[in-house]
């Protein structure tokens, strides 16, 4: 695909103060914030969970299949659940880029609904 070069002048002007302002962009914003924030806390709570309980107790010390401790079981969900978040997140971010695309669809034909 051949990329059309454009001088600055053709260039449309963007009111990004609009954008910004429209209930679709603040709806964006809204539904990233909301699936972004609660999986970040989580990653982070899953994360330094083990660390502390191999510290500061014995809960993870005891054998969970033969010779394999739970902290072992626990340090590889945390892979699992890793994977799990970024599977999870690329489904999702098809969702903003459809919002994405919409908000660009208002921007060009001045909508600022």
């Amino acid at each position: 695909m051949a990329v059309k070069k454009q001088s600055f002048a053709e260039q449309a002007v963007v009111d990004y103060e609009a954008i910004a302002q429209s209930a679709s962009f603040r709806g964006l914003i809204r539904e990233k914030k909301a699936f972004i924030i609660p999986a970040t806390v989580f990653f982070f709570a899953f994360y330094l969970i083990l660390p502390i309980l191999t510290s500061y107790s014995k809960v993870l010390n005891a054998p969970a299949i033969g010779p394999v401790s739970w902290a072992w079981l626990f340090a590889f969900a945390q892979f699992a659940m890793t994977w799990a978040l970024c599977i999870l997140y690329s489904k999702r971010a098809a969702k903003f880029d459809d919002i994405v695309e919409q908000v660009k669809q208002e921007a060009k034909e001045g909508g600022n609904a």
